[in-house]
């Protein structure tokens, strides 16, 4: 089931027992987001906050995608799912992109603002940290924007502080695809038309959100993930598309040199992130909104969030083609939600491939600059499950051998464990852990496993569990 907006996905997680309505006013100030972080690290329903002080009229709701059954239910598939069958859909999804439905008008336009009428304080912009530089509109959201030399457009998520009632922040690094646009604009001296769109349909933020590569229609995945096309509408001052069940459109531009300073902002990798320091700003030119709004948001920090959840499934997703398309034996990839996306587990078949043929292949991606850590294993441990990793690891790695460094490697400038000169040359270094048995080693040298599918007959298998179950096991 293809979800058209925010607010059925809600009422979808509200049967699920994923959501919980609150209608006692709540505080925008730090209140709000304190109880989406304790229901992200409590495994809780997400808070929809229906009355929010000094907002009437105004909702505000928190983690749409803050565990795997949300995300689930956001594909359109079983609450319980696996995980692995999940990053099989998004790949199946990936590969099968669906082109958007053009439309002449939608929700989202229930409500224009132009000029004077710009307000950015009309909404419930919510301090989200203690220690934030300020309050920030751009957290669970997509930003657009538009290569100047062809029809690429993207879709990512970065953070917007909002500065004034008609000027928000952008924080962003150098290598995403929204600041290689705005180069590209600056390049030829003209401003780069933004667009800022909150609330909508879960599969759009989950995309934008996404490792998706260099040139790919983010619009067009999501179709595809949806096995629905997207319907897109013209904004009103800017030449982009957008998302027509949206509940909030911001259209503004970015001009070359213009900048403000901002931040910090309590970010995914659980430590407050991003300096205070200069950043380019965008100039707001119109708003346009559904009758009584909806604002998403998030509260980023230690895992998990939606951020965490969804990389969880789209980041090995990625991999995953990449290794297949190098003819390397994988057997699964995972991501696990507890390492804040920053590491990558491979599993292939014994004997057939090198652990250092799976972390060149995938630090050489584009995605590899965000993935410091990689472990490789072998098949018969399952990369989805922590406590079979975390065995490997510390029984088949050996603690000199099979711990392999690269140095002066490109980093990413949140990385909590890099010293201020490396964030600010964004230079870093790169470990993979070997977790397989070295190919040179005699077959008999190798350690039998002990584990009831392993150490046992199939038929003394088979009868253990027949008596086992008789029991109640």
């Amino acid at each position: 089931m293809a979800f058209d907006d925010i607010r059925q996905f809600i009422s979808k997680l509200e049967d699920e027992g994923e959501v919980v309505r609150i209608k006692e006013e709540i505080d925008w100030n730090l209140e709000a987001c304190a109880m989406i972080r304790r229901s992200n690290e409590e495994g809780l329903p997400s808070p929809f906050f229906e009355s929010v002080k000094d907002y009437p009229g105004h909702a505000l709701f928190g983690e749409a995608l803050s565990n795997h059954r949300k995300l689930a239910i956001a594909m359109g598939m079983d609450p319980d799912t696996p995980v692995k069958d999940m990053i099989d859909k998004y790949i199946e999804g990936r590969e099968s992109p669906i082109k958007p439905e053009i439309v002449k008008d939608g929700p989202c336009k229930e409500n224009i603002l132009l000029g004077d009428d710009v307000d950015l304080w009309k909404f419930p912009v919510p301090m989200v940290h203690d220690g934030d530089g300020g309050r920030f509109i751009g957290v669970w959201h997509l930003t657009v924007s538009k290569d100047p030399d062809s029809d690429w457009v993207n879709w990512g998520i970065h953070r917007h502080m909002v500065h004034d009632k008609n000027t928000i922040g952008i924080q962003s690094g150098p290598h995403t695809h929204v600041m290689k646009h705005r180069q590209a604009w600056e390049d030829k001296g003209k401003p780069m038309e933004v667009a800022i769109v909150l609330g909508t349909e879960p599969i759009t933020t989950m995309i934008a959100g996404s490792p998706i590569p260099h040139q790919q229609s983010e619009v067009d995945t999501a179709g595809g993930i949806r096995g629905e096309a997207i319907k897109l509408v013209k904004c009103e001052t800017v030449d982009l598309m957008v998302p027509a069940t949206a509940e909030i459109v911001l259209e503004g531009e970015i001009h070359p040199g213009d900048m403000k300073t901002e931040g910090p902002f309590g970010e995914f990798l659980g430590y407050m992130g991003g300096a205070r320091e200069p950043r380019y700003v965008i100039r707001i030119k119109a708003i346009t909104h559904r009758n009584n709004p909806i604002l998403t948001t998030g509260s980023e920090g230690l895992p998990p969030s939606s951020t965490h959840v969804i990389h969880s499934v789209t980041k090995p997703g990625e991999f995953l083609q990449i290794l297949r398309a190098q003819g390397l034996p994988v057997t699964g990839v995972s991501g696990l939600v507890e390492a804040a996306t920053l590491l990558t587990v491979v599993a292939i078949k014994r004997g057939r491939a090198r652990a250092d043929d799976v972390a060149h292949a995938i630090w050489s991606s584009r995605m590899g600059v965000a993935t410091p850590w990689i472990i490789v294993v072998e098949d018969d441990v399952d990369p989805f499950d922590i406590g079979q990793v975390m065995h490997a690891l510390f029984t088949k790695c050996h603690p000199k051998n099979g711990i392999v460094t690269l140095d002066r490697s490109r980093a990413i400038a949140l990385f909590p464990f890099l010293s201020k000169r490396e964030q600010k040359y964004l230079m870093g270094a790169r470990t993979y852990f070997d977790c397989t048995w070295p190919p040179d080693w005699d077959p008999e040298d190798i350690p039998g496993r002990c584990s009831f599918d392993s150490i046992y007959p199939e038929e003394i298998q088979k009868k253990a569990l027949e008596t086992w179950a008789k029991y109640g096991y």
